[in-house]
């Protein structure tokens, strides 16, 4: 039977994962690891995305990529070809079944570049046969996946890496820091923008690609006709059966920031409530645009909008970005975008760090620092906690929108206050035999 667990030797690994005692391998030491005890990953998902994300692993002197998976039978004999050329051997591993990767003893991480619908699953797998994962954002396609996911990374001691890149940028690190140590004065409101997800899509059936595993790409997903380029041209990441769309897709990285820079001050219950537009028409459902307010016990507000920004933000900012963060303080404000940081005062981010000042986590390249953590022990930049409570705030944003009315969240019990119809929401219901 299809199934996480379908695979006896997948089974007898899990089990044996979650009551042996860790074995901590030689390359924990530190500096540049020998050959044969380099970090040894397995990339699962290896599309636009997750190629990336291999391509980065391969520039690691400490990683070896060992085995690569997808469903697209042309796409990982092109990776695996990638792999093989960058070694100058023929080592690599090609696999169309997920399980067969994560089954194997001889690797130590997995990277997760799949379909959003596949990422929890995945991470799921490769956490419970005892490997540290890289996870691709968005994280969860409920808020029950994320919790499930934080536990297990938890129960099995796994690093976990969230693909929230931003935090490896030392802008993005510089504005937040400037926040916690109170150079624009009390933090009272945070703008956050994404660029929105888009509509149409073809519907019209048309025969499933020669090289593609329909029903495997599917997975916990309904089962539907395929249409023509459905998991092509990136129509997928705007259906609900598979993404929340870019509320989620992209909007986790100005959000990461914004709660990053917030700290403590986006811990606390929070109203949320917005409007949302969507698409009536093709393939794809989610929101193409929203004004989301939420608004914290603590104080704070967090104004997260789809793209184009406010105009109102502009005249105040100058020139915005198609995505951004920027916090307002009692004193000045600073923005931040992949281009710039800026500041009001302008001279704000120039000034030399006091000596008591809070120092956020430095790291200066993301999968860099995910393979350092695996050989060290030490959690990654964009670790669990952090990336469960970044998730959260956009499937919370995306749930108000839907409902169309104000929700109160409650950060420390991870559930909606006296709303039974929007915590229905925080699950759904995943194809047989597929489960968490």
């Amino acid at each position: 039977m299809r199934s996480i667990y379908s695979r006896r030797s997948f089974l007898k690994r899990a089990t044996a994962v979650a009551t042996a005692p860790m074995i901590v391998p030689s390359y924990v030491l530190g500096g540049e690891a020998a050959p044969s005890e380099r970090v040894r990953v397995g990339c699962i998902g290896v599309g636009d995305r997750g190629s990336y994300i291999m391509g980065a692993t391969l520039e690691q002197v400490n990683a070896q990529v060992v085995a690569v998976c997808d469903v697209k039978r042309d796409r990982r004999e092109a990776a695996q070809a990638t792999v093989n050329k960058t070694y100058g051997n023929s080592d690599c591993a090609a696999y169309n079944e997920f399980e067969e990767l994560v089954a194997r003893d001889d690797i130590d991480a997995v990277t997760v570049g799949s379909c959003d619908h596949w990422h929890v699953l995945h991470a799921l797998a490769a956490v419970r046969s005892g490997k540290d994962v890289y996870v691709e954002k968005p994280l969860g396609l409920t808020v029950e996946q994320d919790q499930v996911l934080r536990a297990e990374v938890r129960k099995h001691k796994r690093m976990f890496q969230f693909g929230t890149q931003q935090r490896s940028d030392e802008k993005f690190r510089r504005a937040c820091e400037l926040v916690r140590n109170g150079r624009i004065g009390k933090l009272h409101t945070i703008n956050v923008w994404s660029p929105a997800s888009v509509a149409g899509g073809p519907t019209e059936l048309a025969p499933v690609p020669e090289t593609l595993d329909y029903d495997r790409w599917l997975g916990p997903a309904p089962a539907v006709p395929y249409t023509k380029e459905r998991e092509t041209n990136k129509w997928w990441w705007f259906i609900s059966d598979y993404a929340l769309g870019f509320i989620a897709g992209w909007g986790i990285h100005p959000m990461d920031i914004a709660l990053w820079g917030a700290g403590s001050m986006a811990k606390s219950p929070v109203t949320v409530e917005g409007t949302g537009t969507f698409p009536t028409e093709g393939v794809c459902n989610t929101a193409t645009d929203w004004k989301v307010m939420m608004t914290y016990d603590s104080g704070l507000k967090i104004d997260y909008r789809a793209q184009p920004a406010a105009p109102e933000w502009a005249q105040r900012y100058g020139e915005v970005a198609e995505h951004g963060t920027a916090f307002e303080g009692s004193d000045g404000w600073v923005i931040v975008d992949r281009r710039h940081i800026k500041t009001f005062p302008e001279d704000l981010a120039k000034r030399e760090s006091g000596g008591g000042d809070i120092m956020l986590y430095k790291s200066d390249h993301h999968i860099a620092n995910f393979i350092e953590c695996v050989r060290s022990r030490k959690d990654p930049v964009s670790n669990i906690e952090d990336s469960v409570q970044g998730d959260i705030a956009c499937h919370i944003s995306d749930i108000a929108i839907r409902l169309q009315r104000k929700l109160r969240w409650d950060t420390l019990r991870e559930a909606f206050i006296d709303d039974a119809e929007a915590n229905a929401r925080l699950t759904r219901v995943m194809r047989e035999p597929w489960h968490l």
